[in-house]
């Protein structure tokens, strides 16, 4: 395809492709234990970092060729388990930053981009249905856990770093909704967890717009995301334990005002392991590694991530 022929049509497909490229393995986190109940008024603050590389599938979506990128992503977290009607349940809260480098070949010339800033951040809030019930920190050393069922909801906020006359944004300009159930069992040491979920957007009002190609508003809308999630993990001793993880999600086809791009659609699936290791009374580190299974367009990435907890009982940090 020649420079001439790379028109304002063929740049927003580019910005589709890198955007989803640039996200995709974050949005589709591998979490083990998600379920697990807590004593009631147990907070926690989490300090994560994930390093990313590997290779961009646009699948034809977009005329760019030897995709690349490597993605250094930061995330401040809150946790706090509450009393829901008598059911344990908690409430997480997620501030993201990322840095990226990206490469690639458009029309025949080799591209560099780089972004750093804000992603959009999250809150999500999740309550105990079966087998959890809401119990005291005394209650809690007397319990065992056997079959727990329960349902989440995780939004995402359009917080992020966002310009509308850019091609590519951190931000998505947009909220997301991610109704969740999830399945906890133990058996023994092992412990089986399945969660099941669809992802929900709402419309981008100013995708690429107000700049040269495009002087209008241009809207960019997503189709729902089906995500599924399994692990099978082992405790080895209390606090310490490892987990097999892997994930499937399929959909999301974009449009542009009212356009749709089949070559966006997505199809893929993550392997990995996890463990958790005890620092402390109060303090834990969490280590992790994954890779993609199967990609049909997005970030084939290699994922691997620390991050450090620090817990206790109560809404504030302790009293010295």
């Amino acid at each position: 395809m020649s420079p001439a022929r790379f028109g304002p049509r063929r740049y927003a497909l580019c910005a589709v492709a890198c955007l989803w490229a640039a996200r995709a393995a974050p949005a589709q986190e591998l979490n083990p234990r998600a379920y697990l109940i807590s004593p009631v008024g147990t907070s926690a603050i989490n300090l994560g970092y994930s390093h990313l590389e590997g290779s961009l599938d646009l699948s034809g979506a977009a005329p760019i060729t030897d995709a690349s990128g490597g993605i250094n992503l930061g995330a401040l977290g809150y946790y706090h388990a509450l009393d829901f009607f008598g059911r344990s349940s908690n409430l997480a809260v997620a501030l993201p930053y990322a840095a990226g480098e990206f490469d690639g070949t458009v029309a025949q010339a080799p591209k560099h981009a780089h972004r750093s800033g804000l992603l959009d951040s999250s809150v999500r809030f999740a309550v105990n249905l079966l087998g959890g019930p809401a119990l005291t920190p005394e209650e809690f050393l007397q319990w065992r856990q056997d079959v727990l069922l329960g349902v989440s909801l995780k939004v995402v906020a359009p917080t992020g770093q966002y310009n509308p006359s850019a091609l590519i944004n951190l931000g998505t300009n947009r909220w997301a909704f991610k109704p969740e159930i999830g399945y906890s069992q133990r058996f023994g040491h092992w412990v089986l967890d399945g969660y099941a979920a669809l992802w929900f957007f709402t419309e981008n009002p100013e995708f690429f717009s107000h700049n040269q190609y495009f002087p209008g508003v241009r809207t960019r809308t997503q189709s729902p995301v089906a995500a599924y999630e399994t692990h099978l993990s082992y405790d080895v001793r209390p606090r310490l334990w490892v987990s097999l993880d892997a994930n499937f999600w399929s959909g999301g086809e974009a449009s542009v005002n009212g356009v749709p791009n089949h070559g966006t659609y997505q199809r893929a699936s993550r392997v990995g392991l996890t463990a958790s290791i005890p620092v402390s009374a109060r303090n834990s580190i969490k280590l992790s590694y994954n890779d993609g299974a199967y990609v049909r367009y997005g970030g084939n990435y290699r994922s691997i991530s620390l991050s450090w907890q620090y817990g206790w009982v109560g809404w504030g940090p302790p009293l010295r």
